[in-house]
């Protein structure tokens, strides 16, 4: 994508309805990440209500972040109904080799079909079936070792595979970009890469779906640099995020934006 801003003004023009079920430590964050960008976050996650909502929201993301039975349940709700209406939808398979309640929620969810699947070098890794070093929610693996990986399960799963990291790698399974957007502050703050699942979604229900997630890592990391400028920490980095995603035009971003192919 040459013109990450054409998807940025897309995003912010439809201020997308985004359905996020998420965990608990992101919802308060990603929703105050997700209207700074110019979406318009629902942290909708109740089993009467799930499919309902999924069933008229823009697009949907899906964090496996704090599991539990009820949870995988609804989210598998939520995932059909998007489905079924064509509605994109993200899913974060946080930590998924890590408990072997992570690993079956992981393959039931990529069984529904995704359109986009976001996460670190070590989730893409185990959820397409490989060995990998994750600790927890944090990754071990480089992005480099799962870009194999990421092009296997894009053509296998028919989703957008996104792995983050340093320098971020997004595939469809033919093509692929690598984007070097972003800033070593921003892993310091708790629940912003759970927040760009809901940013990469949002992308998504207002442009095709491999480029909206390539222009979303762009603008994200982008926002990154710009609060690092003028943070002090982690705590004032957080503040000067926020306003710095509300803040960079989409000729900034076009500036900014360090994209090449892969």
């Amino acid at each position: 994508m040459n013109h990450p801003s054409q998807a940025l003004n897309a995003m912010r023009s439809a201020a997308p309805l985004v359905q996020n079920i998420t965990n608990y430590v992101a919802m308060n964050v990603m929703a105050n990440v997700m209207l700074a960008a110019g979406a318009s976050p629902a942290m909708a996650h109740a089993r009467g209500e799930a499919a309902e909502f999924a069933g008229f929201a823009s697009a949907l993301s899906i964090n496996i972040g704090t599991l539990d039975a009820e949870w995988i349940d609804c989210m598998v709700l939520a995932a059909k109904a998007a489905s079924a209406k064509g509605t994109p939808w993200v899913l974060d398979p946080v930590a998924v080799g890590a408990t072997g309640l992570r690993q079956e929620a992981g393959a039931q969810l990529l069984a529904l079909n995704p359109t986009i699947i976001r996460g670190n070098a070590s989730e893409i890794m185990a959820l397409a079936g490989l060995a990998a070093q994750g600790r927890g929610a944090d990754a071990a693996d480089p992005v480099s070792a799962a870009e194999e990986a990421a092009r296997d399960l894009a053509t296998r799963s028919g989703a957008v595979v996104a792995v983050t990291g340093e320098v971020d790698f997004v595939t469809d399974g033919t093509q692929a970009q690598r984007i070097a957007n972003g800033h070593a502050m921003m892993p310091l703050v708790t629940a912003l890469g759970c927040s760009l699942t809901g940013i990469v979604a949002a992308f998504t229900a207002a442009a095709p779906a491999y480029d909206a997630t390539v222009a979303a890592l762009a603008y994200y990391g982008a926002a990154g640099e710009v609060a690092a400028q003028t943070a002090q920490g982690p705590g004032s980095f957080q503040v000067a995020f926020l306003d710095a995603l509300h803040a960079i035009t989409g000729d900034q971003l076009d500036a900014m934006a360090r994209i090449t192919p892969a």
